[in-house]
């Protein structure tokens, strides 16, 4: 059996090990990526769903809507967007956007031919609605 007086340095260097392997890490800085305030909601069902998309060199998405509020984070990359009634705007890695409930999405692409492009969507819905829908070419015309 050890005993503690012949542990010596080596508990205080396993017990700083130990010490050192539970103690919380220093946080890095932080910064504030988006606010936004949101539409009333009815509030008694919401839901918050958060969806990866991932658009391949010179990809895209065909125009629709969504009728929650959404707020974008671009993590890879640079996205192209344009709602209708916005001016068209490029978001990078580390920018994040907001589309009202109800707010056509004319364009949703990547800027680049030559790499791809991965942002994070939140979607605040009070309804089991679909989160994304295809508008008619039709419309996505008048539109423009």
């Amino acid at each position: 059996m050890i005993t503690a007086p012949q542990l010596g340095p080596l508990a205080l260097l396993a017990g700083v090990m130990i010490g050192s392997a539970c103690s919380p890490a220093k946080p890095g800085p932080v910064r504030v990526a988006h606010t936004q305030s949101l539409p009333a909601l009815d509030g008694r069902a919401l839901r918050v769903s958060t969806i990866e998309v991932t658009y391949p060199p010179g990809g895209s998405s065909a125009p629709h809507r969504h009728d929650c509020p959404v707020i974008g984070y671009v993590l890879d990359g640079a996205v192209r967007m344009e709602v209708a009634g916005e001016r068209p705007a490029v978001y990078r890695r580390g920018e994040s956007f907001y589309e009202p409930p109800g707010a056509v999405h004319l364009v949703s692409a990547n800027e680049s031919r030559e790499l791809p492009a991965r942002f994070l969507a939140w979607f605040v819905c009070d309804s089991d609605a679909p989160l994304s829908i295809a508008l008619a070419d039709s419309l996505t015309r008048e539109l423009r």
